[in-house]
């Protein structure tokens, strides 16, 4: 649709309503409905939204440690400008009008603490350089047959999975709940996020899904809305989608794997493929790879993002531990899948499902596009085999507080993403961290109530 069909439709539509939303720090949409009224006279301008949508944590929690906002600032509203490319029919709500919008000032710059911004800086960096960057991100997630009333009332523990069992590729367990996996499927695709893939993984009500790739603001589009949209498909169902990164310390955790590839810049050309190299792997995309091996410990938080997601990242369980690349190998960090002209790519394996889809996406893009603007050689090997038993170019941090921190100090993560947004952004992690620090847990009252 044009610009005008769109407007038509909103003004005709019987609900009388948008429904908007832009993504905060952690990758939660937090939105509204307007009356189409409002929307008409904000459309070509700004909306007011409350900065500390910027300023808080995933509970509603304010920082006390960001510059951005807080309680020195007052809380402003902040602008919001919606972005009609984004326009989309909720068919699970009479196919009213959505859009989502970004953060930005008064005469129409980018805030430095707004995730799609930021994203969007890179993309910018990418196509200046002569790149187009297709991406997609796939999400594995654990679905439970729980309201959020039962499942607080429960503490969260014992929830009771939509099937039980390791499963993963089944056949029969996909007949099993078919009505949910079905309306997931159909309405995912009328929500304009194409779907290519849908099935059951190992563990119990686990679901795996494949975005189709996009050229990378659309592919974050569609990968935060994912996550959103399946929540509310599944509360119609009686069912609870989560997208933790690991919920017990006995089952795999769940990957939020991000597919990539650089095109020339009319897009018909994979700058990725090289069917004369023995690898059909083009020096672009050695040098890509090159640049995040070298970059990832520096943006680690970026793509691992709470303190949850470092449980995933442990030796045996599908996600890697160490700093390793190979051809079709899923043990390692990197797994670059060379083959023809359009499916040459490169899987960054370390992102998990919990990440905010821009910053994976941004963290990514940007730390390949350092390689390939500093001809990074590929100087380290593949992996074949056993990932986990390579450590010959090091290790991932294995917390979100050493992540941080070595985050926060890298002249490579300012040089990437620019100083305010390192510093806010590490703030927020650091406010994660002792969150966590200061948590009494379940491990430890089992561990040391009657025995210390």
């Amino acid at each position: 649709m044009n610009t005008t069909e769109i407007l038509a439709y909103v003004q005709q539509h019987p609900a009388g309503k948008v429904k908007l939303a832009i993504a905060d720090i952690d990758g939660v949409l937090r939105g509204k409905y307007i009356s189409s009224e409002k929307f008409a006279s904000v459309v070509k301008g700004k909306l007011g939204f409350c900065d500390v949508t910027l300023g808080w944590d995933v509970g509603d929690i304010v920082y006390d440690n960001v510059d951005f906002t807080g309680w020195h600032t007052g809380y402003p509203d902040a602008l919001v400008k919606i972005d009609l490319a984004t326009f989309r029919k909720i068919p699970w709500e009479n196919d009213i009008p959505f859009f989502l919008g970004e953060f930005v000032t008064e005469n129409d710059q980018p805030v430095y603490a707004c995730p799609r911004q930021l994203l969007q800086k890179i993309i910018l960096d990418a196509t200046q350089n002569g790149f187009i960057p297709y991406f997609s991100q796939e999400f594995e997630w654990f679905n439970f047959t729980e309201t959020p009333d039962s499942a607080q009332q429960k503490n969260y523990r014992d929830l009771a999975p939509i099937t039980p069992g390791m499963f993963g590729y089944s056949i029969l367990r996909s007949a099993l709940k078919n009505e949910f996996m079905t309306n997931l499927f159909e309405l995912l695709v009328k929500f304009d996020i194409p779907v290519e893939g849908l099935h059951t993984e190992t563990g119990p009500g686990v679901y795996e899904a494949a975005i189709k790739y996009a050229g990378a603001l659309q592919a974050a589009d569609q990968a935060i809305l994912f996550k959103t949209s399946v929540k509310e498909i599944a509360y119609k169902h009686g069912i609870m989608a989560t997208f933790m990164a690991k919920i017990n310390e006995n089952l795999p955790g769940c990957s939020g794997h991000v597919h990539q590839s650089l095109w020339d810049a009319a897009g018909n050309n994979n700058l990725f493929y090289d069917e004369k190299d023995p690898q059909f792997m083009s020096d672009t995309m050695k040098s890509y790879i090159a640049g995040q091996l070298y970059c990832l410990p520096h943006i680690l938080p970026m793509i691992a993002p709470t303190v949850n997601s470092y449980k995933r990242l442990v030796e045996g369980a599908w996600a890697p531990t160490t700093l390793t690349w190979g051809i079709d190998n899923r043990t390692v960090a990197l797994r670059a899948l060379p083959g023809n002209s359009k499916a040459t790519r490169l899987e960054t394996r370390v992102v998990g499902s919990d990440t905010n889809p821009y910053l994976a996406l941004a963290a990514c893009l940007a730390a390949g596009l350092y390689g390939v603007k500093n001809k990074l050689p590929l100087n380290k090997k593949n992996t074949i085999g056993n990932g986990y038993k390579d450590t010959s170019n090091g290790v991932l941090p294995q917390n979100l507080h050493a992540a941080t921190q070595e985050m926060k100090n890298s002249p490579i993560a300012k040089e990437l993403f620019g100083d305010l947004f390192v510093a806010h952004f590490t703030q927020t992690r650091e406010w994660e961290w002792r969150q966590y620090a200061k948590a009494v847990t379940d491990w430890e009252l089992k561990r040391y109530f009657e025995i210390i």
